[in-house]
């Protein structure tokens, strides 16, 4: 059920044309927090990292997401491969909404010299269910607020991020 409303909202906000941009140039400055999740002035989620070094708990699980189911192609931290893009870069001229119809509906692009094609995780809970701390993870890579070491530190894993989760996942309590 929730993977058809990302899908749905991606959808909403790929049209719709109000999203910002998560670039380098834009301001990823978390302005407001709900149940340890940060939001940047635009809405976006984004990351917070304390002066110490604490991640905020997107941030180091779109770590852990990203390293268990995007790095095989498109490279450790971001960095891209022979095969795929690097993230780290794509983040800096991707919106939000592109970035969740990406992932959620694939992409293909296709050249006289070549043919990548994402597939789609929209059906793959392991991808759907953590497409915010994916992006948030990404976000934090593509302006240089996280370089390519697993955050030591991290806030706590709220209880309303456990109950999306398992929402999500489908796990019953």
């Amino acid at each position: 059920m929730r993977i058809i409303f990302l899908l749905v909202a991606a959808a909403f906000l790929v049209a719709a044309g109000t999203v910002a941009f998560a670039d380098g140039s834009g301001d990823p400055a978390a302005v407001k927090s709900e149940d340890g999740k940060y939001f940047d002035k635009e809405g976006n989620p984004t990351y917070k990292i304390a002066a110490d070094g604490t991640v905020d708990w997107y941030t180091y699980s779109g770590y852990r997401r990203y390293h268990s189911e995007c790095h095989v192609c498109h490279g450790p931290d971001g960095m891209g491969s022979t095969y795929a893009p690097a993230l780290k870069d794509s983040l800096k001229t991707m919106s939000y909404g592109d970035f969740l119809s990406t992932v959620a509906s694939g992409r293909k692009n296709v050249s006289t010299a070549q043919e990548n094609v994402m597939p789609a995780f929209g059906d793959n809970p392991n991808v759907a269910c953590y497409m915010d701390d994916l992006y948030v993870y990404l976000r934090a890579r593509a302006n240089e607020a996280w370089g390519r070491t697993r955050p030591a530190k991290h806030e706590e894993k709220t209880q309303a991020y456990t109950d999306a989760e398992n929402s999500c996942m489908g796990t019953k309590h």
